[in-house]
């Protein structure tokens, strides 16, 4: 009786983080019973290997269970609920549409807006053509499809929501999957409910190391944002191999030899829709701020660096990464690389042509991400690296807000940590000639420390010094720069990597238990800096404690238990990548 009730524990709790359907608990329950019979009745004076088959049986039938009744592929609806009211008509160049206002009433959400063609086919691995215009009304009430990535399975997710994000609910509310596809160039619009003109605008860019994500993540939903009078637009955009491959044959067939930035191309044609059409939604097209966490913060610094985007924004904002570093640690790569890694994909699909390998189907194709999800220096969207444009003063923004949290690097590590055995092992394999400054920086003397330490330095690396970068490159250029550094603990993500967004979107959740009171206090707070900034370029408002522009970049705007200018940590260890990665002062 114990191992069928552990058993059945075991495989109902599979079923659950598996998002398996309805119909998955009914047959699981049902194939428990009929065992539980089978067992007091026709096994029960049966020969010992008779039982252990008919336990066999039993774990093979509850394996095809969760197997076979996976929840459906579904697309996400753009407002939660039963029957939301219909928006009004919006009319844009591709025809007309409609939206969804969400509950309360105070937005509107426009979801599944096409702005570009589908890149399949031939139109795999080109620059985004323009969309095609539709007949009647469009109903812009579900999210598309995510892009195309790697998928470890919803059981995977799961788990990440309850060890990383300690955030999982029970619930048959997400008994399905998300849909996944190649055909994923559609943009998501939040704005104020009403009569809406000359609003300011976000374009946000998501993260997932330029590998996975999708737009409709709640932590960074426009929501928030569109309730206090900003309009917000964020879209899918080309990830992995479909985004960042590169090859030469790629260059000679492109008018513009290009190859290799498929996805910051996508979030260029994206940023130019907005300029021809926010109008219709209330926004103001010259009042655009461009920003990203992540990945999607990469794309942002590049973003501010490409001759491409030049117009397309005006305000810039970067949460947590970079390319400004001479030697960006993640989301860049040499020309030189990128046609490595796509020579080594060619020969692992077995691909003489492009057109050989544009005729693999995505599904096969996308296992070749992991080698290809890096931007590039291609001599068309980015001429140079983003570090040596800042050098020369060649930027397209004209102010930038940024920064990053205190344990960046916590969940990367999680599998990973140091321990006193290993952690100079660990520093000097990284830094090399320069490793003993970093250990009496960071010594350790027990396996708490080591790992405290680790988690210190793999953010520097990571995160934090190419954000140090960009302070100097912005001073330098006499632009104002707005650095913060996020530390507010919570039961959540706390000041781990992505924690900063919920407050700073407006949506930290009324109801969680996640969150306390002082974390909806300074979630109002950041809110009001960040909507100060996107309205105005400054974050400083009535009621708020000033925020001054950076004069020192050894200095750094907290966001946490204080709200409040302090020195910067990391000071020592930045002196150190600099002098690794061959940093110049202007």
């Amino acid at each position: 009786m114990i191992g069928l009730i552990l058993i059945g524990a075991v495989f109902l709790a599979l079923l659950e983080l598996n998002k398996n359907s309805v119909l998955g608990w009914v047959l699981a329950l049902i194939a428990l019973v009929v065992f539980f019979f089978l067992r007091r009745g026709v096994l029960a004076d049966r020969a010992w290997y008779v039982k252990g088959l008919g336990w066999v049986a039993l774990i093979a039938v509850l394996t095809a269970v969760l197997a076979f009744t996976q929840g459906p592929f579904l697309r996400r609806p753009a407002v939660e609920g039963k029957n939301p009211v219909v928006t009004e008509i919006v009319t844009v160049e591709q025809g007309q549409l409609t939206g969804l206002t969400t509950a309360d009433g105070a937005a509107e959400v426009y979801a599944g807006i096409p702005y570009a063609k589908p890149p399949v086919g031939d139109l795999r691995w080109r620059e985004p053509q323009d969309p095609e215009p539709w007949e009647g009304v469009l109903a812009a009430d579900h999210f598309a499809p995510m892009s195309m990535q790697p998928s470890n399975g919803a059981i995977y997710g799961s788990l990440a929501d309850i060890i990383g994000y300690h955030d999982y609910k029970i619930t048959t509310k997400d008994n399905f999957r998300d849909m996944m596809s190649e055909d994923s160039l559609y943009l998501n619009i939040w704005r104020p409910a009403g009569e809406v003109k000359n609003a300011p605008v976000l374009v946000y860019i998501h993260g997932g190391s330029l590998m996975t994500g999708q737009p409709w993540y709640a932590d960074y939903s426009g929501e928030g944002l569109a309730r206090g009078g900003v309009v917000v637009v964020n879209m899918g955009y080309r990830l992995g191999v479909f985004g960042f491959y590169a090859d030469p044959e790629l260059a000679a067939e492109s008018p513009n030899g290009t190859t290799g930035n498929y996805g910051l191309l996508d979030q260029i044609k994206a940023l130019e829709w907005v300029r021809r059409n926010i109008a219709a939604f209330g926004g103001d097209p010259d009042n655009v701020t461009v920003a990203g966490e992540s990945a999607g913060s990469a794309c942002v610094t590049a973003l501010c660096t490409s001759p491409l985007a030049k117009g397309l924004f005006r305000r810039a904002i970067g949460e947590s990464s970079t390319t400004t570093a001479p030697q960006p640690t993640h989301s860049y790569r040499s020309l030189e690389e990128a046609y490595a890694t796509g020579a080594a994909t060619r020969e692992k699909f077995g691909a003489k042509t492009i057109e050989e390998l544009r005729s693999i189907p995505a599904e096969k194709l996308v296992s070749a991400t992991n080698q290809n999800h890096h931007i590039t220096v291609d001599g068309y969207v980015l001429t140079e690296s983003p570090y040596e444009s800042y050098r020369k003063g060649v930027h397209n923004e004209e102010t930038i807000f940024h920064g990053y949290n205190l344990t960046e690097s916590a969940l990367f590590t999680l599998f990973d940590n140091a321990n006193l055995k290993n952690y100079e092992k660990k520093v000097r394999s990284y830094f090399g000639e320069y490793a003993d400054q970093v250990l009496a920086l960071y010594p350790a003397e027990t396996d708490a420390q080591a790992k405290a330490q680790w988690i210190d330095i793999y953010s520097a690396v990571f995160f934090n010094h190419g954000h140090y970068c960009w302070t100097r490159q912005a001073l330098a250029n006499n632009e104002p720069v707005y650095e913060y550094f996020f530390t507010k603990s919570n039961r959540r993500l706390g000041g781990n990597h992505g924690g900063e967004e919920v407050y700073f979107y407006g949506n930290v959740p009324d109801g969680s238990k996640l969150y306390d009171d002082s974390d909806r206090a300074l979630g109002k707070t950041m809110h009001a800096y960040f909507r100060n900034f996107i309205a105005t370029g400054d974050p400083n408002g009535d009621g708020l404690p000033v925020w001054n522009a950076v004069i020192d970049p050894g200095r750094i705007f907290e966001l946490g238990d204080t709200v409040e200018e302090t020195d910067e940590r990391w000071i020592a260890l930045y002196a150190i990548l600099d002098a690794m990665q061959g940093w110049e002062d202007r």
